[in-house]
């Protein structure tokens, strides 16, 4: 009886690990995914092993965001891989969505990163078949195609076409302001050493009458007398003209004009202002 009883044992568990070992070569966990409402843990019907890893892949979205990181992260929290107690095609789907070893922040990413990047080449022999994982590149794709225009848009041109016409009157009215717009003014600073026939000149009347000299943009500014030899003086005049409207050979000119009392007139000293 005692025999019996151990030789049926000894049968169920032969079939038990003969179960066990066809489950992985097909690709199969007994363990695939957290526990279910009734506490098993696994998918609710035996499944292949890529629709329950298409399950699970759509958990994290984008790998290349700290939002999809820290979502696999907080997966990772009780597990040693994204399926299973072994590596697996998961795995490597979710190592190459990452394209990079995680920030230290993300503790069990960084862990379980560093554990499948060890096995480098030999991940292409992990079992099971590699899902899509959610990529940064495919969202730009998307945008891209949001943002493209097929037919084109009339009104586009419109507006387009509306807003140079606006910038160039813009930019026309600007360089007409800034034309109009009155400059600096050039003025120079000269002293003009005038001198008269003889020692009986009358000085006095001499600087008189060159003070009578009025013309646009012509300021008469201090005066002295210096002596040249023979007791003859010469009247040394300072004035302040507007380069664009007083020449300065004109008003030489006008002062030569009183020759009862301008023998010459020389320019002693010329300075922009």
């Amino acid at each position: 009886m005692v025999l019996s009883m151990f030789s049926f044992f000894c049968h169920l568990f032969i079939v038990k690990i003969h179960k066990e070992i066809k489950l992985k070569e097909s690709g199969y966990s007994a363990v695939l995914s957290p526990a279910g409402p009734s506490g098993r843990r696994g998918c609710t019907s035996p499944p292949t092993f890529s629709s329950c890893t298409a399950v699970n892949m759509t958990k994290f979205g984008n790998l290349t965001t700290d939002s999809g990181v820290q979502a696999l992260n907080d997966y990772l929290g009780d597990r040693s891989y994204v399926e299973g107690h072994s590596p697996s095609q998961a795995d490597v789907a979710v190592f190459e969505g990452l394209g990079k070893a995680p920030n230290p922040q993300f503790a069990h990413v960084l862990r379980w990163y560093s554990h499948i990047s060890s096995f480098g080449e030999g991940r292409s022999k992990f079992p099971g078949s590699k899902p899509a994982v959610p990529s940064k590149v495919e969202v730009k794709e998307e945008e891209d195609d949001d943002e493209v225009d097929l037919f084109g848009s009339d009104d586009d041109e419109e507006e387009d076409a509306e807003a140079a016409r606006v910038r160039e009157e813009r930019l026309a009215s600007y360089a007409a302001k800034k034309a109009a717009k009155p400059g600096p003014i050039a003025k120079s600073q000269i002293l003009l050493d005038c001198k008269p026939w003889d020692d009986e000149t009358d000085m006095k009347a001499m600087e008189d009458m060159v003070r009578t000299i009025s013309m646009d943009g012509l300021v008469w500014g201090a005066s002295k007398l210096i002596p040249l030899a023979f007791g003859i003086m010469k009247l040394s005049i300072l004035c302040t003209v507007e380069d664009a409207k007083v020449s300065v050979d004109d008003l030489i000119e006008k002062i030569m004009e009183f020759e009862d009392f301008v023998q010459s007139v020389d320019v002693a000293a010329f300075n922009k202002v």
